[in-house]
């Protein structure tokens, strides 16, 4: 009898190795997903907020045609 493993085993090791890279790459994309989101909502917050203020800004100097704003819209 031999010490070598069976091609069989090899195999199933091989497989569970790629199962385990591919859980880790998975939580990696999913926690950057995540940070990108709330990065992109913090944005989006961010815009708005500068957005009232110009329209603020513009109502007390009395201007007559207000700025052009970007069109923002929610899950484009």
């Amino acid at each position: 009898m031999t010490d070598s493993p069976s091609p069989d085993s090899a195999r199933l090791d091989e497989l569970e190795m790629r199962v385990v890279h591919q859980d880790q790459t998975i939580e990696d994309l999913n926690a950057a997903i995540t940070a990108q989101w709330k990065l992109i909502e913090r944005l989006e917050r961010q815009v708005a907020r500068l957005a009232e203020r110009v329209a603020d800004s513009e109502q007390s100097t009395g201007q007559a045609a207000p700025v052009d704003r970007p069109l923002i819209t929610k899950g484009a």
